[in-house]
C-alpha cells in the first residue's frame, strides 16, 4: 500500500477539522468544557448527555458502552511484564518490539482486538538505567503507520517521535512524505542522560494519535538511578506501576471510538459531536475494567500514569486511612521531588505521572479500599479497589529528604506567552496563538541550554506537554503553584481561564521538537507547535 503523507500539503491544516462542520458555529465562545456543551440535546442514547456532563471537570463527551460491563473490582490486577533486552554490549541495551494486533479478554466474555507493543495491552515495560543507552528496534506489523515517543525522554530529536516521522506497515511505501520514513522498522536510539523517573511510550502519528492510543499503543519506561535506589522506598512487588485510562466498547466487545475512519488511512479526526474529547465509561487499570489488587498491610509505591486521552481524574481513598495521609507524593513526571508531599485527593491530567506511597498498615486485615475518581459519576466513579489480605513486614518508609533537586534561575521578564484557544470564524479549530499546528513553520526558538520564561494561558482544559524541554510551574493564576505542580514536569493540567507561569529549560540536544495539547482529540485537530532548538 501507497501512504500519501501530503494530504494537509505541508499546510498543517488538521485534517480533522475537515470533520467538524457548522456544528461549533452555534456554540458559545465559552463553552469548552464538559458542562457547557449545551447545544447537543440529541444524540443516541450510547452518548452521554453533556448538559449535566459526566465529568464537568474535563473537556469531552461522554461515549457509552454498548456491550455487556462486568460487575467492578471482579478482575484481578494484571502487571504488564518487563521486556528482556535481546543483547546487550557495553554501553547499550537493545530491545525488540513488535507492533502488531492482539486479542485480549478485557471484558467476560468478549474478545477484543487491540493494537499493541508486542501485541499487548498496556505493552511491556522496559526498565532502565540513568546514562545507559537503550535501543528499540520497533517493527511495524499493523495496517496503519505509527510513529513512537518516549514521553518526558530526553532524546534526540531524530529518535523523538516527532508526528510526520513515521514507521510504515511492513511491505508498505510513502508518496511525498513531509518527515523522516522508516519502511517496516526503525531503531529508536535514548541516551537517558537524566534522572530516575517514571516515563512511558506511545503512538505519536499525526492526525491519529487518540485512536491509535486508544487502540492499545502505549507502554511504561521506568528510568532508575542510585539516588532512588538507595532510598528506602518499597521496592519489587511492592513497586506497582498504574496505567489509568477509560475506554468504550461496542456491542461486539471492540474499542467503540468515533472516528470518521475506522481504518485510520483515510480521514482522519472524530465526528463532530466529540471535537473536545473522547471519556469512555469504562475505567481501565493496566488494561483491566475496575481491577483488585490484593495488598499486605504495608506500604506500596504506585507509579500512576494517567493514560486517557482525554479524562482528568481526582483520585481519593475511600475510606481513607485511619491514619496518616491517603498519598504520599514521592516524584512527578520526570524525577523524584525533593521532599515528600502528603495529599488526601490528587488531580491527574492526561500524560501527567505522580509517584506516590500508599501505607497500609494502619487499614485492619479484611478491609476493602477503593481507589476512587471524585470527578467521575456511575462506572467512572471508581478505579480500582485494594484487598488487605494479611499482615508483613515493612522495612520501607519515606525519609523527609528525597533528591536533590536543581532549582533553575528564570529569566525576569517573560520569554514566550502561548494560548492554547479555540480559533477560528466559528471557533471550530483548537490552536495555540490562533495558529493550527504546520510541520513546515517554527512557532518558536530557542537555543541549546537555555533557560525560559513561559506564560501559558488557556480556555478549556489543556494538559500542556513539552518534548525535550523539562520545567518548574513558577506561578498559577498569579499565586503560588497548585497543590499537584510540584518537582521537575514535562506536562501541566490547565483549566479553562487558567494561567500558569513556568521555567523551561532545553538541554540536551539540538534539532525540531513540538509542544501540544495532551487531550489527544484535541492533538490530532492541530493544537500543537514547534520548538527548533539551535
Amino acid at each position: 500500500m501507497t501512504w500519501n503523507m501530503t494530504r494537509r500539503n505541508l499546510l498543517g491544516l488538521a485534517g480533522g477539522m475537515a470533520a467538524i462542520p457548522l456544528v461549533a458555529a452555534c456554540q458559545p465562545r465559552t463553552d469548552d468544557t464538559s458542562s457547557d456543551q449545551r447545544d447537543h440535546g440529541s444524540h443516541s442514547d450510547r452518548h452521554g448527555d453533556d448538559r449535566h456532563g459526566d465529568d464537568k471537570n474535563s473537556t469531552g463527551r461522554l461515549l457509552r458502552s454498548d456491550a455487556r460491563l462486568p460487575e467492578p473490582f471482579t478482575s484481578p490486577l494484571p502487571v504488564p511484564p518487563v521486556l528482556r533486552p535481546v543483547r546487550t554490549d557495553a554501553t547499550t541495551d537493545y530491545y525488540e518490539i513488535t507492533q502488531r494486533p492482539g486479542r485480549a479478554g478485557i471484558l467476560p466474555g468478549y474478545s477484543t482486538e487491540v493494537w499493541g507493543y508486542d501485541g499487548r495491552f498496556p505493552g511491556p515495560t522496559i526498565e532502565s538505567r540513568s546514562g545507559r543507552q537503550v535501543v528499540v528496534r520497533h517493527r511495524n506489523e499493523l495496517p496503519v503507520p505509527t510513529v513512537t515517543h518516549l514521553h518526558g525522554g530526553v532524546t534526540p530529536s531524530r529518535y523523538d517521535g516527532y508526528p510526520t516521522d513515521v514507521v510504515l506497515p511492513v511491505g508498505g511505501r510513502s508518496a511525498g512524505s513531509a518527515g523522516a520514513i522508516a519502511h517496516g522498522s526503525f531503531d529508536y536510539a535514548y541516551p537517558l542522560g537524566q534522572p530516575a523517573a517514571t516515563l512511558w511510550y506511545h503512538d505519536h502519528r499525526m492526525d491519529f494519535t487518540g485512536p491509535q492510543v486508544y487502540r492499545g499503543l502505549a507502554g511504561f519506561h521506568l528510568v532508575h538511578d542510585a539516588v532512588e535506589e538507595a532510598l528506602p522506598l518499597p521496592r519489587r512487588e511492592r513497586d506497582v506501576p498504574l496505567m489509568i485510562c477509560d475506554r468504550a466498547f461496542a456491542a461486539d466487545g471492540s474499542f467503540h471510538y468515533p472516528s470518521i475512519d475506522s481504518s485510520l488511512t483515510g480521514e482522519p479526526g472524530v465526528t463532530s459531536d466529540f471535537m473536545k474529547g473522547v471519556l469512555g465509561d469504562v475505567i481501565l487499570v493496566n488494561g483491566a475494567p475496575w481491577p483488585v489488587l490484593e495488598v499486605a498491610a504495608v506500604r506500596y509505591r504506585f507509579r500512576l500514569l494517567n493514560a486517557s486521552n482525554a479524562r482528568r481524574y481526582q483520585l481519593a481513598l475511600d475510606p481513607p486511612p485511619p491514619s496518616g495521609t491517603a498519598f504520599v507524593q514521592v516524584g512527578s513526571d520526570v524525577g523524584l521531588l525533593g521532599r515528600p508531599i502528603d495529599h488526601e485527593a490528587i488531580d491527574i491530567a492526561p500524560a501527567e505521572r505522580f509517584d506516590v506511597v500508599v501505607d497500609f498498615g494502619s487499614y485492619p486485615v479484611g478491609t476493602q479500599v477503593t481507589l476512587v475518581n471524585r470527578y467521575g459519576t456511575g462506572s467512572t466513579g471508581h478505579v480500582m479497589r485494594f484487598h488487605v489480605v494479611r499482615k508483613a513486614r515493612d522495612d520501607s518508609t519515606v525519609p523527609p529528604r528525597l533528591a536533590d533537586l536543581e532549582q533553575p534561575s528564570p529569566p525576569s521578564t517573560i520569554t514566550r506567552r502561548m494560548k492554547f484557544s479555540r480559533s477560528g470564524s466559528h471557533y471550530e479549530t483548537w490552536t495555540i496563538n490562533g495558529q493550527a499546528f504546520d510541520p513546515n513553520r517554527i512557532d518558536a526558538q530557542v537555543s541549546l541550554g537555555a533557560t525560559e520564561r513561559w506564560l501559558i494561558t488557556t480556555n478549556a482544559d489543556h494538559p500542556v506537554h513539552i518534548h525535550l524541554g523539562h520545567f518548574q510551574v513558577l506561578s498559577r493564576n498569579g499565586g503560588k503553584p497548585g497543590p499537584y505542580d510540584a518537582g521537575w514536569k514535562d506536562t501541566v493540567d490547565m483549566r479553562p481561564e487558567d494561567e500558569v507561569e513556568i521555567v523551561v529549560r532545553f538541554n540536551g540536544y539540538r534539532g525540531r521538537y513540538v509542544f501540544h495539547c495532551h487531550n489527544l482529540e484535541h492533538e490530532d485537530m492541530a493544537m500543537m507547535a514547534n520548538i527548533e532548538v539551535t
